[in-house]
């Protein structure tokens, strides 16, 4: 997935800032989501970090308007109240790529690619002159151009994790929102992937919001990162403010250790089982 002047399906996406306050969601009656705040602004990424059940993909869904919120203010640029907009003019300025999509048949790649272009279409299928460059930027910057012609049923899960992400960057919005997105894919590609988020921040401007389970990928890749624990903001700010052995430790409830790459400078964690360590394990007497 390389990013280069003539493949980047955000070529004329704009980035917006996206901040919503006051976010309370209820399943059943029951709050999930108390009363967050989250901004998200052009050319950074922002991480949701968080155990399990924290919230993190809830509150992603909320800002997407894929969740109906209890209450919240969603804005968008500081002047467009963004729950006003309809679904079509929302989905200009945002995108959404969720866990789970379903495996369509009877659809090529270049098919569900071009999904992405729904909110430039009108509501009587009006042409898209720009759609087919859109869709094949997305394409490029994904890496599945070769697979275009292939259909999605006969993918595999990572192939077609990035067949949904490259329809979300056929979109050309300011803001995307990605829960959970390296799931599915290998090593090579998890890793390109969130190289690929990078750029969209640095060289395009757009307003990224992730949801991740790895703390170090999170640390990598955020500029910014928020952790949730049962529904609340506990804290956010600077990865190596937040990514603290203390509060790390008391949130997903396992001793997590905390120190830097030596070798790329960057924050690593290490949560620590009970059986420690090999050579602790060695060291204790018989």
């Amino acid at each position: 997935m390389n990013v280069g002047e003539e493949s980047s399906a955000a070529g004329r996406a704009r980035g917006h800032e996206l901040s919503a306050t006051d976010v309370t969601v209820a399943y059943e009656g029951v709050d999930v989501v108390h009363g967050a705040a989250l901004a998200l602004r052009p050319g950074e990424v922002t991480v949701l970090v968080g155990p399990n059940g924290s919230g993190k993909s809830t509150l992603l869904r909320t800002l997407a308007r894929l969740q109906r919120p209890r209450s919240a203010t969603l804005v968008i640029d500081a002047d467009v109240d963004g729950l006003a907009l309809t679904s079509r003019e929302f989905s200009r300025h945002v995108a959404l790529l969720t866990q789970g999509r379903p495996t369509p048949s009877g659809l090529t790649v270049r098919d569900v690619v071009e999904f992405g272009r729904y909110p430039y279409r009108g509501r009587w299928g009006r042409t898209d002159p720009d759609g087919r460059a859109a869709v094949d930027r997305a394409l490029a910057m994904t890496g599945v151009t070769e697979l275009e012609g292939r259909g999605v049923e006969h993918l595999s899960g990572g192939q077609l994790q990035r067949v949904w992400l490259a329809s979300c960057l056929a979109q050309e919005t300011g803001v995307l929102l990605l829960d959970e997105p390296t799931t599915y894919l290998d090593l090579r590609y998890q890793i390109e992937l969130l190289d690929l988020i990078r750029d969209l921040a640095d060289e395009h401007g757009i307003a990224v919001g992730a949801v991740l389970h790895d703390l170090d990928q999170a640390a990598a890749v955020g500029d910014r990162i928020v952790l949730l624990h049962e529904g609340r903001v506990i804290a956010e700010g600077l990865p190596e403010d937040v990514l603290t052995p203390r509060r790390l430790t008391d949130t997903y409830g396992i001793r997590v250790e905390v120190d830097t790459d030596p070798v790329t400078g960057r924050l690593r964690t290490r949560a620590v089982g009970r059986h420690h360590t090999r050579s602790e394990r060695l060291s204790t007497p018989s």
